[in-house]
């Protein structure tokens, strides 16, 4: 039996908690993965797994190999990646990211990558907060944030840059914004997960933090943007949604000569989690994707 295989199904399950979780994210069966446990139990001569009706826990000695094998298996998988031909690439991957940025930017790539890689899987999990990706058993996570979790590992593969938008429907029967503190007489619509009551902006080496009256907040870009086409006050949007509404004057772009603080697209995964040469060749794609697609 394949030894490189069982660790994985080792790793998966001692990860999830289960052997369901593991048969539906490695496209087996239930059956194939106890005997796939049951192999490594074997090998080690010793049980690796607590199995209840309720759930599955490591043993002691489960506990004591776990980081060891799951260190085994990246360097197994750096290996194979070095000798084996980039068209062989046959594994699923898990994604996670927020809807405005699947939306906006990352399908293309995506069906790029995989048209080269036709044996490749991909399963999106449209979600914009922070994630236990063990437990959610996502392989990749697409974060834009400042600075990305430190819990995690990851490569900035893009950046990005906001624009502070409303409509002319709602900036027509409100004061006129000509400096950033006269923002606090107006509504603003903020992002759940980034600065949600102050808004921090800079002109030159001139930088400022505006504490904004936010009533409406929501964790997607899409929503809020939606929002602001209603008429319901100033958002802070990415470039990659705003920029092509602004000119089509569907937006108009509010203290243009400001700047919101610049962030990054990090591709994530998590430090205890060995990386498949499949998603290390996705991150180095979409890396290269949009040095040469950028969106502003």
């Amino acid at each position: 039996m394949d030894r490189i295989t069982a660790a994985q199904v080792f790793v998966d399950v001692a990860r999830s908690g289960s052997f369901t979780a593991t048969a539906d994210r490695l496209s087996m069966s239930r059956a194939m993965v106890t005997r796939y446990v049951e192999a490594m139990e074997n090998w080690f001569g010793a049980r690796l797994l607590h199995r209840t009706t309720r759930k599955v826990t490591l043993t002691t000695l489960g506990e004591q190999c776990l980081e060891e094998v799951e260190n085994w298996l990246n360097t197994a998988f750096q290996l194979v990646s070095k000798v084996k031909s980039a068209d062989e690439l046959s594994d699923s991957i898990r994604i996670a990211t927020s809807m405005s940025f699947a939306h906006a930017q990352l399908m293309k790539p995506i069906s790029q990558f995989m048209l080269k890689h036709p044996k490749v899987k991909i399963d999106i999990d449209v979600q914009d907060n922070t994630t236990d990706l063990i437990n959610s058993r996502i392989d990749l996570a697409i974060r834009i944030a400042s600075t990305p979790d430190l819990s995690l590992i990851g490569k900035p593969i893009a950046k990005c840059r906001s624009v502070m938008v409303a409509s002319e429907s709602y900036l027509g029967t409100m004061p006129e914004i000509q400096i950033p503190e006269d923002l606090t007489a107006h509504q603003c619509v903020s992002h759940s997960n980034f600065e949600r009551e102050v808004w921090h902006l800079s002109q030159d080496s001139i930088h400022k933090a505006i504490t904004i009256n936010s009533r409406l907040t929501a964790n997607d870009a899409t929503v809020l943007l939606d929002a602001v086409i209603s008429g319901a006050g100033i958002s802070m949007q990415p470039t990659y949604l705003a920029q092509q509404l602004i000119k089509q004057n569907k937006l108009i772009s509010v203290l243009p000569d400001w700047s919101p603080n610049e962030m990054r697209v990090y591709a994530l995964y998590s430090s205890r989690k060995f990386l498949s040469p499949t998603v290390r060749a996705l991150i180095d794609y979409l890396s290269e994707y949009f040095i040469k697609n950028p969106w502003d």
